[in-house]
């Protein structure tokens, strides 16, 4: 039994260690690779930029669509998880609408990075445990330059760049709001959704987030990004 627990132990210090030597690596350079890019059908293109390379209106619509609390929350925005849980038990009752994650940019952020995309109750836990360690080894500007850079933006393409390239043939550096809400409205579900001509329900979800663009930019919610601007 002593054996047993001595091997529980280091299994648990060899994680943390690793994990801690993982996240303290990817805050000051680029994720090459994740887990979800190695294993999609379609293989992957992706080009690493800097926030600075990054039009602020992607940044923007990246809070006013997913996560309009990032910046004053520690990781986990519990109002915004119950709010899912309440809408998508609402759906599924009525078999319309759309389902809503309550997941914050830092979490999807930690998934992305350190993680495989299918759930379960195991990699929740492994979820909370890195967005744990990128809250308070990356801080939140780091935090939004990976997930803008290992975000799945279409079919076998990943990141800002890629994506803005794929879909309006010019750089992620410089993006309208509606360019950007479009690419915003379809990050949960690239696959699926589509950034180019969109219609109804999405074309809608698009238009809304534009608009809240301008409410990020006069209400300074991106303030914890760009600090002292």
């Amino acid at each position: 039994m002593r054996f047993v627990t001595h091997l529980i132990v280091k299994i648990i210090l060899a994680f943390v260690g690793i994990s801690v030597a993982l996240v303290v690596l990817f805050k000051f350079v680029p994720v090459p690779f994740t887990a979800t890019m190695l294993m999609d059908p379609h293989g992957f293109t992706k080009t690493w930029e800097p926030l600075s390379n990054i039009d602020r209106n992607l940044v923007r619509a990246a809070i006013a669509g997913e996560d309009s609390q990032f910046c004053e929350h520690s990781g986990f925005d519990k109002a915004a998880i119950e709010k899912a849980i309440k809408h998508n038990a609402a759906v599924r009752e009525s078999d319309r609408g759309h389902i809503r994650g309550g997941s914050t940019i830092s979490q999807q952020t930690a998934k992305n990075v350190f993680l495989w995309q299918n759930g379960g109750y195991v990699r929740k836990g492994l979820e909370a445990w890195f967005t744990f360690l990128i809250e308070h080894i990356w801080g939140k500007r780091r935090i939004m330059e990976v997930y803008l850079n290992v975000a799945e933006t279409g079919i076998g393409t990943y990141g800002a760049e890629a994506g803005a390239e794929r879909y309006f043939n010019h750089s992620a550096a410089h993006l309208t709001p509606i360019e950007a809400a479009r690419m915003a409205a379809a990050l949960p579900l690239p696959k699926e959704r589509r950034v180019v001509s969109p219609t109804g329900w999405l074309l809608r979800h698009g238009n809304t987030i534009s608009a809240r663009i301008g409410v990020v930019r006069r209400d300074a919610l991106d303030h914890c990004v760009y600090p002292g601007n």
